[in-house]
């Protein structure tokens, strides 16, 4: 089955233009005009992958953003028409995987989802289980227990998670953590990473504020402490 994409867009000419230019790439591609439309449209048919414009008439994409993430960790990519730091972060924040900005880029888009799409979960057949503390990670499984009690990550955080939790103690610069998690390098944004591992510290540590496992190594990146 192919890869089914919600493309949430109100103005017509840009939503088919790149609905075209998607299904060129091999892309299903299904519309939606509004946020109202896209949130129920979402729910009759789940899709692989949402794409959001931020401007939208009635409910805006961050809403948008919000509802859908409270029911599933689908990969969500926010497009603004700047690259300004309150829209992308506030995206982000969300629970948006990316952002993009427009005009699109079809062939850049495509890369963008087949990144999203090949979080696949790292196997670890010697060490099924990952412990820091009070953190149990099951890779195989997809879980996350804290205190004995699972979490709800999103694909994006748990691939961020393993990815840190793997080599326990090593630094990861923002650009390595942007290749391993997101795919990214030339096109690669360091707020993807910053704005994650905040998103990720409110799930894992007792106290976000003073992280106990994810720490910020100054000047150099992240790291993960037992």
């Amino acid at each position: 089955m192919k890869t089914r994409i919600l493309y949430v867009e109100d103005d017509e000419r840009i939503r088919s233009s790149v609905k075209l230019a998607l299904e060129d790439e091999g892309w299903e591609v299904a519309e939606a005009e509004t946020g109202e439309d896209a949130i129920a449209s979402f729910r009759q048919g789940p899709s692989d992958v949402v794409l959001i414009d931020i401007m939208l008439p009635g409910i805006d994409g961050f809403e948008v953003c919000r509802s859908i993430r409270r029911d599933s960790d689908v990969p969500i990519i926010m497009v603004t028409a700047r690259a300004d730091t309150h829209d992308v972060v506030a995206g982000l924040e969300a629970g948006a995987d990316d952002y993009m900005t427009k005009p699109l880029q079809p062939k850049e888009l495509s890369a963008r989802i087949r990144a999203l799409m090949r979080r696949a979960r790292p196997s670890q057949p010697g060490n099924p289980t990952l412990r820091f503390g009070d953190l149990e990670i099951i890779p195989q499984e997809g879980v996350v227990k804290r205190g004995g009690i699972q979490l709800h990550l999103t694909k994006t955080e748990f691939k961020l998670l393993v990815e840190l939790a793997d080599n326990p103690g090593k630094v990861f610069s923002r650009e390595d953590l942007l290749e391993k998690v997101w795919g990214q390098d030339e096109f690669g944004d360091g707020r993807l990473v910053d704005v994650h591992v905040r998103r990720l510290r409110t799930k894992v540590e007792a106290d976000p504020a003073n992280p106990r496992h994810v720490l910020t190594v100054r000047g150099l990146g992240y790291r993960l402490q037992a």
